[in-house]
């Protein structure tokens, strides 16, 4: 008898990123177990890799929209932007986090899965040329999709990151 074969945690992670809809939103079933990590630990990691952050009230508080904080931020994210940044070889600003002040969803910013960067040249390049143009996100931003299922949408004076894995 010949046994079906086993998807690993990662490929099922992916069809379930594959199957959202264009907003981002999946069954809450479909999100896969997470790392959570503080904001210190994120702050550590970026700084370490080079990647900057900014924020337009100079904070990192959680519950103040004019802050940027990683409080709560999913690792992937954060291997993500690593990723993107080594990647590039671009210079990367995050200037959204995991603060309030965003749309919500499973795969929303407080959740831990999305960054807002800023746009310059390289990365704005980069993205456009390394990834496949998708459309229009329903709000009507154009979006990107690198191979790794994560989602890049330029919405107008930042780029919106949606990461599902820690691929670029």
């Amino acid at each position: 008898m010949r046994v079906p074969p086993v998807l690993p945690k990662a490929a099922v992670g992916l069809a379930a990123a594959a199957a959202m809809t264009v907003l981002g939103t999946a069954p809450a079933s479909a999100a896969p177990a997470v790392t959570k990590l503080t904001q210190s630990q994120a702050a550590s990691q970026l700084s370490a890799a080079g990647v900057t952050h900014s924020s337009s009230g100079g904070c990192t508080t959680r519950s103040n929209s004019t802050c940027t904080s990683f409080e709560q931020i999913n690792q992937t994210t954060v291997s993500g932007v690593i990723t993107l940044k080594r990647a590039s070889g671009c210079a990367i600003n995050i200037t959204g986090g995991t603060e309030v002040g965003h749309a919500s969803g499973t795969y929303s910013h407080y959740n831990g899965y999305k960054v807002d960067i800023s746009h310059n040249s390289c990365i704005d390049g980069y993205i456009k040329n390394n990834f496949s143009y998708i459309g229009l996100r329903g709000d009507g931003y154009p979006q990107w999709q690198a191979p790794s299922s994560n989602l890049y949408c330029d919405e107008g004076n930042h780029w919106d990151i949606t990461y599902y894995t820690t691929g670029g």
